[in-house]
């Protein structure tokens, strides 16, 4: 008879071993090695893709009732499918499950919500707060994983939300709740659940203090669709960033505002751009997943008298330094020993390569004075050189810059002519800067 094979998994960060140690070598715990029985998996038969395409239905969309979160998840809520909502204390995860579950139940999809961080009570008051029709959406507590599958089970929901998984615990493991070996635990049930039984299944997570999801990275890996909720929980500013996604386009977002009575979709445009010409701010149209934006990007060129400090907020620091160098070679502005400030209007983070020649405006206007031409923006990622690249998704920007009132954009020679908007074609900074005012500076282009 063969002998039976184990395995010890570490309790603190599942790491699995073949035989016993007294420390993990994954986290350092030490004497956290559990002996557990090695699953035996049968063989499973290969099935042509072909076959697969053509026995399968078409992939269903279900709208949630709110248009920017059906844009972010790429068309609506696949049925079986596992999504992650990470958020901050207080963000408002809850009210957007509720509301979710609210717009899902009005389409007539059942749904249940379980939570192991409020009660029956307080869940009901949130409901009437937002204005929802409590028997539109079914509630269960529960913190234990073997209790919210049989429930699952039970009432067949087409959505489950589950507030939040670090409450979740598994029995089976020695931990508390919210560790990594706990959270791995309870979401590979789960996503073997939503699976099997075809339930789409929403999973709020908590963040860290750095903005990182708390538990195991291979906790994203596991689930279909990683949901980002940030905001300024004293504006009331909130925006859902999409980041995997194995249905739809990475990279959408939807902006919302929190009132009294839950969050409202909003359009950015005007909370991004400022109506004035002023020096030191010009336009970008960076793009997030399939959809660009126009937003404005400040920069301040303080005094040279102490020593040259760099700060910005909703810029990549690295690169606002290089096209500062760059600006300081081409243009001859003596950036070198200036103090330098540089921000994104409206809290918006702008990691878009191609909006360097934005950030190069914005500097050369702050150092010189001159406000940019009116209705214009700059698209182009800026080389050491000076030269101008070409921008990914021109179309796109374009469209959103027609949408703001923009009616010239700076970009790289080849783009594609666009009706009611002139197509101005760079091929180095110095070339994007003719309505500088540069006072008897030294403005040739200089040899990189």
């Amino acid at each position: 008879m063969a002998k039976e094979r184990v395995l010890f998994t570490c309790a603190e960060c599942g790491r699995a071993s073949a035989q016993w140690a007294g420390r993990c070598s994954g986290c350092g715990a030490w004497g956290s090695f559990q002996e557990r029985p090695a699953a035996s998996a049968g063989a499973a038969l290969p099935t042509a893709l072909e076959t697969l395409a053509t026995a399968s239905e078409p992939e269903r969309r279900v709208g949630t009732g709110s248009e920017g979160l059906d844009r972010v998840l790429g068309g609506g809520l696949v049925p079986g499918s596992v999504i992650l909502l990470a958020g901050g204390p207080g963000i408002g995860k809850s009210t957007l499950l509720m509301q979710l579950m609210a717009g899902l139940a009005r389409a007539g999809e059942r749904c249940l919500l379980v939570s192991g961080e409020e009660s029956r009570a307080q869940v009901a008051a949130r409901a009437r707060r937002l204005g929802i029709d409590g028997a539109a959406v079914h509630f269960a507590p529960g913190r234990e994983l073997p209790g919210i599958l049989a429930t699952a089970l039970a009432a067949r929901p087409f959505l489950l939300a589950v507030d939040s998984i670090q409450t979740v615990r598994d029995p089976e493991s020695q931990t508390m709740p919210g560790g990594p070996s706990q959270v791995r635990a309870c979401t590979d049930a789960l996503v073997g659940l939503a699976k099997a039984e075809g339930i789409s299944i929403v999973l709020a997570g908590h963040v860290t203090k750095d903005g990182d999801l708390a538990g195991p990275r291979t906790l994203e890996h596991a689930v279909d669709v990683v949901l980002s909720f940030d905001g300024d929980p004293s504006s009331g500013l909130r925006v859902i960033s999409g980041g995997k996604n194995r249905f739809g386009a990475e990279g959408e977002t939807a902006w919302f505002e929190m009132g009294q009575d839950g969050l409202h979709e909003i359009d950015p445009t005007e909370l991004l751009r400022s109506a004035d010409r002023l020096p030191g701010a010009a336009t970008a149209l960076p793009l997030a997943g399939r959809r660009a934006l126009a937003v404005e990007v400040q920069a301040l060129v303080g005094s040279m008298d102490g020593p040259a400090r760099r700060h910005t907020s909703g810029l990549d620091l690295r690169r606002f330094q290089l096209v500062a160098a760059v600006l300081d070679r081409a243009l001859g502005l003596s950036l070198s020993r200036a103090e330098l400030f540089g921000s994104a209007a409206g809290g918006y983070q702008v990691r878009d390569p191609s909006c360097d020649l934005a950030m190069a405006a914005a500097i050369a206007s702050a150092a010189t004075g001159s406000a940019p031409p009116a209705e214009c923006a700059f698209v182009g990622e800026v080389g050491l050189t000076g030269a101008i690249g070409r921008a990914p998704g021109f179309a796109q920007r374009v469209g959103a810059a027609r949408a703001a009132g923009i009616r010239t954009v700076f970009a790289a020679p080849a783009a594609r002519a666009v009706p009611d908007v002139e197509v101005v074609a760079v091929r180095h900074v110095s070339d994007a800067f003719g309505w500088l005012s540069r006072g008897g500076r030294r403005t040739d282009r200089r040899s990189a």
